[in-house]
């Protein structure tokens, strides 16, 4: 027996998962420690329940997917926005090498899952969902290309990118810190101390209906824009979700303002964009297939293992020696550790951490987000495609 769920109900649902997961983020310092998002944690609660009584009474439920798949264009817009190449280029040539860095890391994620997946014997597409899919990518990556690898045979990579990419949010945090440290004391690192106060921590952007409207419309013209570089995307032989066209048009705006010496409110576009966050993870997290992440749980854990292991390597030898052998340098190793497993947040905190304990680390902190949102959202989704057209 199928029950089928109109947009009204699935919403319905979707804010009953992202209550919960307030509540429950609110009560236990576990979840807020590791960054895991409320919708996440109520999303797994509903899913979980769903399969249960799937199992028990033989009852599955469908739920509509309309709102999703807008929440998450709308959110991949926002994301767009923040990608400015005139911050980048202020970020240096420790910018320039942090981010050749990041791009590098993705096709390496991708190979070490994939060639796992085949000694295996598992779908190398299953491989790419818990490589830089879910990864680097995160867990909104995880749901938009799950559903082109599923479409292309691999059932439930949708799962299993989530299911890889929360493992991804509680081992991003406990990996950056021990190393940095090592780094830290192995090279004898010392802080530059602070070196300047950026007035931007001074600017406070006003929120009210009509800023917000304006971040509303703003976020939804990039994404118009997007559907016609989808048309443009469509014409090559790759194969990308339509989220990236609306990425690159918020992407195409942002830049277009910077040349024209206009102000994006990204305080503004922030709140429109979380917002669709939280209810595209509520929508998708409550479908999420648990008998396929538990029919992988083997290879799974071998892969994602695999995986932390080797972003810790990659970041002590390659991360920190790329990016100036120093101080800051081992801060953003940290955050790399972060962000390569779990997500901005966990590499963030992973920094912030190391420099409560060891003191300041002024162009770590100034250059690793601003290089994070151009590197990873620009070229994370071309690797992704280029992986799943090669395996399909």
């Amino acid at each position: 027996m199928t029950i089928e769920l109109d947009i009204i109900q699935t919403l319905g649902i979707g804010m009953i998962a992202y209550i919960i997961g307030v509540l429950i983020k609110n009560k236990f310092e576990f979840f807020r420690k590791f960054f895991i998002p409320s919708p996440v944690i109520g999303g797994l609660i509903i899913s979980l329940v769903i399969f249960i009584i799937k199992e028990r009474a033989k009852i599955d439920f469908k739920f509509d997917g309309t709102l999703q798949d807008f929440f998450m264009n709308i959110f991949f817009a926002s994301i767009g926005l923040a990608a400015s190449f005139k911050s980048l280029k202020k970020a240096g040539i420790i910018g320039l090498k942090l981010a050749i860095v990041i791009i590098i890391l993705l096709p390496l994620q991708n190979v070490i899952s994939v060639g796992i997946s085949l000694i295996l014997g598992i779908n190398p597409l299953h491989g790419v969902a818990m490589g830089s899919t879910s990864m680097t990518g995160g867990i909104g990556s995880a749901i938009s290309f799950g559903k082109i690898m599923e479409a292309k045979g691999a059932v439930g990579s949708t799962s299993i990118g989530v299911a890889a990419a929360t493992f991804g949010l509680l081992v991003g945090s406990l990996v950056g810190g021990p190393v940095a440290k090592r780094l830290i004391k192995t090279h004898s690192l010392r802080s530059k101390g602070a070196l300047y106060e950026s007035k931007d921590n001074n600017i406070r952007r006003i929120i009210n209906q009509s800023s917000l409207m304006k971040a509303i419309i703003l976020v939804s013209l990039s994404a118009f824009l997007g559907t016609f570089i989808n048309k443009i995307l469509a014409l090559t032989s790759l194969s990308f979700p339509y989220y990236v066209g609306c990425q690159f048009g918020g992407l195409v705006v942002r830049n277009i303002y910077d040349l024209l010496g206009k102000d994006v409110d990204l305080t503004n576009v922030n709140i429109v964009g979380n917002i669709s966050l939280n209810l595209f993870l509520s929508l998708a997290l409550i479908n999420l297939n648990i008998s396929a992440i538990i029919g992988l749980a083997g290879p799974m854990f071998v892969i994602l293992i695999s995986q932390a292991i080797f972003i810790g390597i990659y970041t002590s030898l390659v991360t920190y020696r790329f990016c100036g052998k120093d101080y800051d340098a081992a801060v953003m190793a940290a955050g790399h550790c972060g962000v390569g497993l779990g997500q901005t947040p966990n590499a963030m905190a992973n920094m912030e951490a190391v420099i409560e304990e060891k003191g300041p680390a002024d162009v770590a902190m100034f250059v690793f987000p601003i290089v994070l949102a151009v590197a990873v959202n620009l070229f994370n989704p071309l690797v992704i495609t280029f992986f799943i057209d090669l395996l399909a």
